[in-house]
């Protein structure tokens, strides 16, 4: 270690640092521009000048190396003078306009020159006129706040090693730009915002919309894992699974969620609507990879799960979906014994009985079933989750006499029939009723015409399943517009294929009989909507188009326009909009010991929404019953991602891979899964996609003056 003094106080540095990292480890401000934490620096910008040794003369502290018994100012004249015109040269051709600027507020030459208190006033400030450059995808240049200081581009070079930014030679001066004038993909950038993230006055920044104010930081950096309800690290499993390592991408998912290939089979991939690459060739196939990963899983990561001591507390969950069976998990390595409750003869609620066999297969979900019992037991000569099926619990409050806290999970099995004429017609079947009797191998008779209503995914369940059944044609009809409709764009271009026709934005106005009297389905009319929207009470207002009345025949009409949660009604506890439970953000219900999670408390959102609610859940639960609350599992060692990513291969600019699906015709007839997994070559090629928006945050934020207990005098 080298001693010198730095602005009369002694500090200590590493052999080889420059003064400038002398001062600021040391927590003593002096101003830099060209600096970063991560960065080599150029001594280009001259504010970081000192005087060492009261030699008369400054020096870029940057660019000085530190030496023992050496003695420096930053506060001696001939610094501040250097440093001072260096900043008002500076700012003579920066926009004044600070409060415009998305960086605002954080803008390191802001925070500098207000240090400073220094302005152009000496000089003819001369703006450039240089236009903004907003036709790529995620990054936009304003030329006019750059300040030349070099860093995106030593960024671009040196930390990825991808060499797109250099200095160019312009009408208007030297600047920052990309050989032969094209654009960022042209010049083969890999979009991973390090520029963005290194830029000191918001000349290089994200898209304007591309964040959200009303996420962190870390958020907007990493959509894909902020928009996942369980927040799986998707850009880590990612990774793993471009290098071909099945094992470690299905750690980094279970770390996170016990369903990772049910997951992968039916998850909405609310990750993938928030994925960056949607404005640059499509998004990442994120949930396909997850399948793709877990299929080859060879459960290594099992002889890292957590597996606590027996606690002695016994928990009851009842319902045996999602939500329960994720919690029972959690519970049980935090070392409870957990007993569920199922009304059905077999386990897995919604994932079961909800979800057609062609998209998620029984023998997936036994599997991942008997993994949790597995995992759960571990070395333990009993199981710590005992499974009782065929058990409709309705007086929960009786549980709590032989357990010492209790799990609602009951979902939403009661589907929805809207109050309309026709309704309780001969040939008016509930989603719900309709899939679960298929999925029992019972399915309802629908061989005649089928129309549908609703528009979110359950609907087109509904239909692609009476497409399977032999129905002679399905129409779905919903009040949405297609471009808003909750279910999947895949799901209704698939459907299209089989077959099903689609009537977007429009009223349910009737279901009519064959002929009067007969008590039968006959038709359906259905009203086009001219405009859709809710007025100042918050109340539904449809205005129809005129003469856009539609009669479509039909023999069976399924109701898909929501469902709810059965037997709430008689638990003796809170409930709001009729049978929903309700619950606090521990969980906890209006009984004490009893708590509840899940589609029964939110309404019917996703599996992987409830996945969420069940360990949200089951850590309220543990720490009610005096446990910490930490239900984390590290199932893989932690990695630093390499950060010198290179040029983008062969297949970075692709649009997203597909896998090998089934023709329409075989579907039509089949409950058999039409999609296959992944090949090993065609999840590496989809993963080498991914632009590593994580490794933004790997990037040291340069501290602004005021957070530094020592601050050079100005």
């Amino acid at each position: 270690m080298v001693k010198l003094t730095i602005d009369g106080a002694e500090v200590e540095a590493k052999e080889g640092a420059s003064v400038l990292e002398a001062a600021l480890d040391a927590g003593i401000f002096i101003p830099h521009l060209c600096k970063h934490p991560d960065l080599e620096a150029v001594g280009g910008c001259r504010l970081c000048s000192v005087e060492i040794d009261g030699s008369g003369h400054a020096v870029p502290a940057c660019k000085t190396e530190v030496r023992e018994g050496m003695v420096v100012s930053s506060k001696a004249e001939c610094a501040d003078r250097v440093r001072r015109m260096a900043m008002e040269l500076i700012l003579a051709a920066h926009p004044s306009d600070c409060t415009g600027c998305p960086k605002y507020g954080v803008c390191e030459l802001q925070s500098m020159y207000q240090y400073m208190g220094v302005s152009a006033a000496r000089w003819r400030c001369r703006a450039r006129t240089v236009a903004t450059d907003d036709s790529n995808p995620l990054i936009t240049h304003m030329f006019t706040r750059c300040v030349r200081c070099g860093r995106c581009v030593r960024a671009c070079r040196e930390l990825r090693g991808v060499g797109v930014l250099d200095y160019q030679r312009t009408e208007e001066g030297v600047r920052i730009g990309i050989d032969g004038s094209v654009s960022l993909e042209e010049a083969g950038c890999r979009f991973c915002g390090a520029c963005v993230e290194v830029c000191p006055t918001g000349s290089i920044i994200d898209v304007l919309g591309l964040n959200k104010p009303e996420r962190s930081r870390e958020d907007n950096v990493v959509p894909c894992r902020s928009g996942c309800p369980a927040r799986i690290d998707i850009p880590r499993y990612l990774r793993h699974v471009k290098a071909g390592e099945w094992e470690a991408a299905t750690a980094v998912v279970r770390e996170k969620v016990p369903f990772p290939e049910t997951l992968g089979n039916i998850c909405t991939h609310n990750c993938q609507g928030e994925c960056k690459r949607n404005y640059l060739h499509g998004a990442m196939s994120i949930c396909r990879l997850k399948r793709a990963a877990a299929v080859r899983d060879t459960g290594e990561w099992k002889a890292r799960t957590r597996h606590d001591a027996l606690t002695g507390k016994r928990v009851a969950i009842v319902g045996a979906g999602p939500a329960g069976l994720t919690a029972a998990y959690y519970l049980a390595e935090k070392g409870h014994l957990v007993t569920v409750f199922e009304a059905e003869e077999k386990l897995g609620g919604q994932l079961r009985y909800g979800i057609p066999a062609y998209r998620l297969p029984d023998e997936v979900l036994d599997r991942e079933i008997a993994t949790i019992a597995e995992v759960a037991q571990g070395t333990d000569d009993k199981p710590r989750i005992e499974f009782r099926c065929n058990e409709r619990v309705k007086d929960v409050k009786a549980l709590l006499a032989d357990y010492d806290a209790v799990l609602v999970t009951v979902g939403t099995f009661d589907g929805t029939v809207l109050r309309m004429k026709g309704n309780d017609l001969d040939g008016v079947i509930r989603n719900t009723d309709f899939l679960k009797a298929s999925r029992k191998g019972h399915p309802m008779k629908v061989d005649g015409r089928v129309v549908v209503l609703g528009g979110g995914n359950v609907a087109y369940d509904c239909a692609r399943t009476a497409v399977r059944l032999g129905a002679k044609s399905v129409d779905v009809c919903c009040l949405e517009a297609e471009a808003v409709m909750t279910s999947t764009p895949e799901e209704r271009a698939e459907a299209a294929e089989e077959g099903v026709s689609l009537h977007d934005a429009y009223a349910f106005t009737s279901i009519n009989e064959t002929e009067e009297g007969s008590g039968k389905v006959g038709s359906v009319t259905i009203h086009k909507i001219a405009k859709f929207y809710f007025d100042e009470n918050h109340r539904p207002v449809t205005e129809l188009v005129e003469g856009g009345e539609l009669t479509l025949p039909a023999d069976y009409v399924i109701f898909a326009v929501g469902q709810k949660p059965e037997d709430t009604a008689g638990m003796g506890l809170e409930l709001t909009h009729g049978p929903y439970l309700v619950a606090d953000d521990e969980h906890r219900t209006s009984e004490k010991g009893i708590f509840a999670a899940g589609d029964a408390v939110t309404g019917t959102k996703s599996v992987i929404g409830a996945i969420e609610g069940g360990r949200e859940s089951a850590q309220a639960i543990d720490r009610y019953l005096g446990g910490d609350g930490d239900i984390t599992e590290v199932l893989l060692d932690p990695e630093k991602p390499e950060q010198r990513i290179g040029k983008p291969g062969e297949h970075f600019y692709d649009e997203p891979v597909m896998p090998q699906i089934a023709p329409a015709a075989e579907r039509r007839g089949s409950f058999e899964p039409y999609e296959c997994p992944y090949a090993e070559d065609e999840a590496e090629r989809e993963a080498s996609r991914c632009l590593q928006c994580d490794l933004r945050l790997t990037l040291e934020r340069p501290k602004l003056w005021n957070e530094y207990p020592q601050r050079s005098a100005r």
